[in-house]
């Protein structure tokens, strides 16, 4: 037993999961010698590449990895969705959400369940034994449940999230002091309440990581000006998940796993602004900046990340597209995408799925027909107010990848081989030698 000795008696096994967000496996693998701790649990236990899901966005993957099904169970597509039968669009919040939560199982079954910064989980729910709500939550204040939590957290200067605006800066300095500012705040909170040892699933995430990968990820690839200081921030993490195994108990498998993977951003590609001058798309005025400033004869329009609609007569409230001119629409917008070159020659897009390859349940009314994986390079961004160019660049100089998310697991007989995220949560459960019935998920055990 480690420091964080079992404080009460209870012979079931226990998990502690960590979320490392936007880590892709690659890079963590071509630094073993200098990640020391997460070698050690790749070579002791299970570990891999792993792929996320359709579309790779943290607003859409985290509801699926905490629940084991697809947006078209969970109703989460990504950082912004549209309304039913209607062009306006929300961003999705934790009782968005529609599956149930890996946690929820959990405490359903009698057992406790911690959940710390998690993405989408905000307001913190009451059904669980305490929660820190993560991304999109407006401070620990009303992120955290209960009061004594609230106390607990604002007493070590613990942060929902990193100051992302600090990274638009060339200097890059103050974006970084903050960044390490906030994982010491995290792992600080994640060390007290593991320490209080009176949970079965422990499960919490480290959001940074996504942040410092978004405006630093190239100087990394590219040798350049902060090259070093994004290598020492990922030595810093490696630090704290080794003394975190190190001190957890015996009756603990501590599993560590991205939400989707990283790569080199070159240029982003305004969706909108390419549908407009291609005819697919044009907006009532001048003046746009939503998607309800489209005019009626609109063909198609896109939602963040890469995802594509046809403004489908009978389900847009201004459907231009008639039900039987559908599928031929569809074939030429994804014929368009397909064969996209960016300034520099490159395909902009590695593959198009359609809708129902990739979405199925309660909740796939509002799923995109068409949702773009970029090639390596490329951001596909929407937007309403439109750009001089269907191709720019912004501050940031990463970007996330559908392939090569993150997984750890401290079992040597897992099988970390063809693997997505929807095989966390079942592996989760069946870590915890809970009962699940496994036709409700998308993904299996890998144990």
């Amino acid at each position: 037993m480690g420091l964080f000795d079992r404080l009460r008696g209870d012979d079931k096994p226990r998990v502690a999961f960590f979320g490392i967000d936007g880590v892709p496996y690659s890079f963590l693998e071509d630094h073993f010698d200098e990640f020391e701790n997460l070698a050690t649990l790749a070579d002791e236990g299970s570990a891999g590449p792993i792929d996320s899901i359709v579309p790779p966005e943290s607003s859409a993957c985290w509801p699926s990895l905490t629940t084991g099904v697809n947006p078209g169970e969970t109703g989460v597509y990504g950082f912004q969705d549209r309304e039913i039968g209607s062009y306006d669009t929300y961003v999705p919040m934790g009782r968005d959400v529609q599956a149930t939560r890996v946690w929820d199982r959990v405490q359903e079954s009698g057992r406790d369940a911690t959940v710390m910064n998690v993405p989408v989980t905000f307001p913190p729910q009451r059904n669980v034994q305490r929660m820190v709500s993560g991304f999109l939550s407006p401070g620990v204040d009303k992120a955290a449940y209960p009061d004594e939590m609230r106390e607990q957290l604002e007493s070590v200067g613990y942060r929902i999230d990193a100051n992302a605006k600090l990274g638009h800066d060339e200097d890059k300095s103050e974006f970084i002091e903050n960044a390490h500012e906030t994982l010491d705040a995290r792992y600080e909170a994640f060390k007290h309440y593991l320490q209080e040892d009176d949970w079965d699933l422990f499960f919490g995430v480290f959001m940074t990581t996504d942040r410092v990968n978004h405006f630093l990820f190239k100087h990394y690839e590219d040798d350049g000006e902060y090259r070093e200081e994004f290598l020492d921030f990922y030595r810093k993490l490696d630090r704290y998940l080794g003394e975190i195994r190190q001190n957890l108990p015996d009756d603990v498998t501590m599993l560590v796993a991205s939400d989707h993977g990283f790569t080199s951003l070159d240029y982003e590609f305004y969706a909108n602004t390419w549908l407009e001058r291609e005819g697919w798309l044009s907006f009532e005025d001048d003046d746009h900046e939503e998607l309800g400033d489209i005019t009626d004869d609109t063909e198609a329009y896109s939602l963040i990340p890469g995802r594509f609609y046809i403004n489908l007569e009978g389900r847009e409230p201004r459907g231009s597209v008639p039900e039987s001119e559908y599928e031929d629409k569809r074939a030429q917008l994804k014929e368009a995408l397909e064969n996209l070159e960016g300034p520099d020659g490159r395909k902009v897009v590695e593959r198009v799925v359609e809708k129902e390859e990739a979405f199925h349940g309660d909740h796939d009314d509002i799923a995109p027909d068409l949702v773009a994986i970029p090639n390596y390079g490329f951001d596909l961004k929407a937007g309403f107010k439109g750009h001089d160019d269907a191709f720019g660049q912004g501050p940031r100089n990463g970007m996330h990848s559908f392939d090569n998310a993150s997984l750890f697991v401290d079992d040597p007989e897992a099988n970390v081989e063809d693997v997505d995220l929807f095989d966390i949560a079942p592996t989760i459960l069946d870590l915890l030698e809970a009962d699940y019935d496994a036709a409700e998920f998308d993904g299996r055990s890998l144990v």
